[in-house]
C-alpha cells in the first residue's frame, strides 16, 4: 500500500499517512503534485489511498485534472479515497470515485474525515485550540477503525453511494458549482504587505506564482488549496476573505 496526496495546509497529509502508517508501520505516502508521484503509481501492486481535501462538496479542480490526464497509469489501480472536509461534503470521496471509475480503475473504499480549519480568510469555521485538538483526536480514532476495516476485509464505504451523491449535490456542489468548476483567478496579493521573499511562489502546486520584477503575481491558475495563504509570513495573500484569520497551525494543536 502507497499514500498519494494533495494537501494544502498538512490536514490531508496527515490522515493519508497516518491510514498508511498504520498497515505498513511506515508512512509511504508522497504529495501529488511530486515530479516522483507517477512512477510511485505506476509501480504500486496493491492498494493506492488516495487523499485531498474538498471544497464545496467537490474535489480540487488540480486532483480531477490529475486522474483525467493519467489514464495509463490509473487503470486496473485499487484505489481507496480519503477525503477531508471542514464540516460537511456529502460525496466527498465519490466526487473522484467516478472519476476513477472512468478511467478505469477499482475504487474499493472511502472516508470521509473532519478536520479542523487551518489559516484561512474567512471565520466560519473558526474554533478554540481545544475544540481543533478534540476534532483531530477524534478523526485519529476514525482513521483507525477505518484501518480495522480494511484489515479485515470490509473497507469503509463513505460518501460512495447514491444517497452521498445527492447530499453533496444538493447539499453544496450545485450551488457553488462555478467556484469549482475551473481554475480560480481570484487570488489576491496586498502588494503593501508583500515583502517579495518567493515563499508562495515555491509552494503553489499549479505554479500559479510567479515573481516579476520581485513584485508577486498570479497567472489565474488557482486550485484554491491555502499553502500561500497559510505560510505566507506577512499574511498578504487572500481568496474568499479580505483578511487572514489565524484558525490553527496543525504542527501546534
Amino acid at each position: 500500500m502507497i499514500g498519494v496526496y494533495f494537501s494544502g495546509t498538512g490536514n490531508t497529509k496527515h490522515c493519508v499517512s497516518t491510514f498508511v502508517k498504520l498497515i505498513n508501520n511506515e508512512s509511504t505516502s508522497l504529495p501529488l503534485e511530486s515530479k516522483d508521484t507517477k512512477n510511485y503509481i505506476r509501480n504500486e501492486k496493491d492498494t493506492i489511498v488516495f487523499g485531498y481535501p474538498t471544497q464545496f462538496s467537490n474535489a480540487p479542480i488540480f486532483v480531477r485534472d490529475f486522474i483525467r490526464k493519467n489514464k495509463d497509469i490509473l487503470k486496473g489501480k485499487n484505489i481507496f479515497i480519503i477525503s477531508t472536509m471542514g464540516l460537511f461534503s456529502g460525496d466527498g470521496t465519490g466526487c473522484t470515485a467516478r472519476l476513477f471509475k472512468k478511467v478505469g480503475a477499482k475504487v474499493i473504499g472511502g472516508l470521509q474525515v473532519r478536520m479542523p480549519d487551518n489559516v484561512c480568510d474567512v471565520n466560519t469555521l473558526k474554533k478554540s485550540k481545544e475544540e481543533n485538538r478534540d476534532i483531530i483526536y477524534k478523526a485519529d480514532i476514525k482513521i483507525k477503525e477505518s484501518v480495522k476495516a480494511y484489515i479485515n476485509g470490509h473497507p469503509t464505504q463513505e460518501g460512495l453511494s447514491a444517497f452521498s451523491h445527492i447530499a453533496g449535490l444538493f447539499g453544496q456542489r450545485l450551488w457553488f458549482y462555478s467556484r469549482t468548476k475551473n481554475y480560480s483567478n481570484k487570488i489576491k496579493i496586498n502588494t503593501d504587505k508583500c515583502m517579495s521573499c518567493g515563499k508562495c511562489t515555491t509552494l503553489c502546486p499549479t505554479s500559479n506564482l510567479i515573481m516579476n520584477n520581485k513584485s508577486v503575481e498570479s497567472k489565474n491558475k488557482c486550485t484554491m488549496c491555502y499553502r500561500c495563504i497559510s505560510q505566507c509570513p506577512q499574511r498578504a495573500i487572500t481568496l474568499i476573505g479580505n483578511e487572514v484569520v489565524q484558525q490553527y497551525s496543525y504542527d501546534k494543536c
